[in-house]
């Protein structure tokens, strides 16, 4: 019994609870983070395999355009070099032709294609 002026003493197994009663609330902690950090891995992975695949298509896709550049320098110099043997009609036609060519628009090669 507690008598006015004396510490308050808990029992051996008091203390025995509390500390089981604590180190299962950090224990259940330690689980709750465990498994965000496993979330957290596997998002960063998912990531990784992502940033690969646009990097990969990035790379691809300059290629591409790299290729597609030099088609076109060669067609403008197998142009040049033929427009001079065409007749004048003829001549006009290719040279209309070539500028139509230039100003077709993504838009309208998407619609021939599909």
């Amino acid at each position: 019994p507690l008598q006015s002026g004396q510490p308050f003493k808990f029992s051996i197994l008091e203390i025995c609870d509390r500390i089981k009663e604590e180190f299962q609330f950090l224990q259940a902690q330690y689980h709750s983070l465990k498994l965000e950090c496993e979330k957290l891995a596997s998002e960063k992975t998912e990531m990784q395999r992502h940033y690969v695949m646009y990097y990969e298509m990035s790379y691809g896709l300059n290629i591409e355009m790299h290729k597609q550049a030099e088609i076109v320098k060669r067609l403008s110099g197998i142009c040049a070099q033929i427009i001079p043997f065409l007749t004048q009609e003829h001549q006009q036609q290719v040279l209309q032709a070539v500028e139509r060519a230039k100003q077709v628009t993504v838009g309208e090669l998407n619609s021939l294609i599909g």
